[in-house]
C-alpha cells in the first residue's frame, strides 16, 4: 500500500524550536502523522472497496454467462460507450439496442411460437367456416397433419396467418393475444411459452437498460402479435418493437371509432427488410 508525502502542516510542527514547547510540539507531530496514515488506509480501502463492487455489479449484471470472450465483449463494449470523455462515448438517446425474438430472446423450435397461435385459432374459427374441411392449409391442419398443411409454403403460412389474424379490431386481437400467450404451452416442455425465454438475453437486455440503451425488438413476427406481451417478458414496450404487419382501417361501430385489422400485408419485417423497419419506427441507427 503506498502512502504519499505527509502534507506541509506535519512538518510544520517538526520545525519549531525544541526550547518552545518542544514536548508538546513532539506529541503533535506523531498524532498528525497517524492521522495523516490512518486517512491514506482509509482511502486506500475505500478505492479497492469501489473497484471490487463495480466487479461484483458487472458480474451480478450477468452472472448466468460464462467468463469467457463472449461476456468480456459485452462488458467492455458497454464500458466504452457509456464512458464520458471517452473517444468512444455514445450519449444516451443513440444508444439503441436492436435484438430479433423467435431463436435469440425465446424458443423457435419444433416450430414459431406464432404458428401455434394460428394452429390454435384455425381449431378455434372451424366452427365458423365449415367450408375448411375441404380446403387446404387448413383441412390438413384440422386433420392434425401440420406437414401436408405446411407443405404449400410461405403462400400457405401466408393463407393461415391472413384467416387467424384479421376480421377483428385492433382491440379485440389484442385481447385474444393476452387470452391466448396466458395459458398457451410448449409442446415438448409443457412450460408457458412466455416461461421459455433464454435467460442470459434477459440478462443482457436489463444490462443495457441499466446504462441507458433503448432495447428494441426486430423480428419477422406479427408486431401486433408481439406488442401485447412484450413489456410484461422482455420490459420493452410496444412502441419499441418492430415486426410484420396487415393493413388497417377505421370505422365507426356502434357510434365508437375502432381501427379493423384487414388480410393484406403491409411489411414482411425479414432480412433484408429489418433495417428499413428500424430506421421507420426509431429514426435511429442502431449501435448493438
Amino acid at each position: 500500500m503506498k502512502i504519499t508525502r505527509a502534507p506541509a502542516f506535519v512538518w510544520h510542527f517538526r520545525r519549531r524550536p525544541s526550547g518552545y514547547g518542544g514536548q508538546v510540539g513532539g506529541q503533535a507531530t506523531l498524532m498528525a502523522i497517524a492521522l495523516v496514515c490512518a486517512l491514506a488506509i482509509t482511502t486506500s480501502f475505500a478505492h479497492a472497496a469501489l473497484a471490487a463492487e463495480a466487479l461484483a455489479a458487472v458480474a451480478d449484471a450477468l452472472p448466468s454467462w460464462n467468463d469467457g470472450a463472449a461476456k468480456k465483449s459485452v462488458v467492455e463494449f458497454v464500458a466504452k460507450v457509456t464512458k464520458e470523455g471517452g473517444p468512444d462515448f455514445v450519449a444516451p438517446a443513440e444508444r439503441i439496442a436492436v435484438f430479433d425474438n423467435d431463436g435469440t430472446l425465446w424458443c423457435e423450435q419444433p416450430l414459431p411460437v406464432q404458428l401455434y397461435f394460428a394452429l390454435d385459432r384455425v381449431k378455434a374459427l372451424a366452427p365458423q367456416h365449415p367450408e375448411w374441411k375441404d380446403k387446404e392449409p387448413f383441412a390438413s391442419l384440422l386433420k392434425g397433419d401440420l406437414k401436408t398443411a405446411l407443405a404449400g409454403g410461405d403462400h400457405a403460412l401466408l393463407e393461415l396467418v391472413m384467416a387467424t389474424h384479421a376480421g377483428m379490431t385492433t382491440v379485440e386481437f389484442e385481447q385474444i393475444v393476452k387470452d391466448w400467450i396466458a395459458t398457451a404451452k410448449h409442446p415438448k416442455t409443457g412450460k408457458l411459452f412466455t416461461e421459455m425465454t433464454y435467460q442470459p438475453m434477459l440478462e443482457v437486455l436489463d444490462y443495457l437498460r441499466a446504462n441507458g440503451f433503448k432495447n428494441y425488438i426486430v423480428s419477422g413476427g406479427g408486431i401486433e402479435f408481439m406488442r401485447p406481451w412484450t413489456e410484461k417478458v422482455y420490459g420493452i414496450p410496444p412502441e419499441q418493437v418492430v415486426g410484420s404487419s396487415i393493413k388497417t382501417k377505421f370505422e365507426m361501430r356502434d357510434g365508437k371509432p375502432v381501427l379493423v385489422r384487414l388480410p393484406e400485408l403491409i411489411v414482411n419485417d425479414d432480412k433484408a427488410d429489418k433495417p428499413v423497419g428500424i430506421n421507420q419506427q426509431s429514426g435511429r441507427r442502431p449501435i448493438a
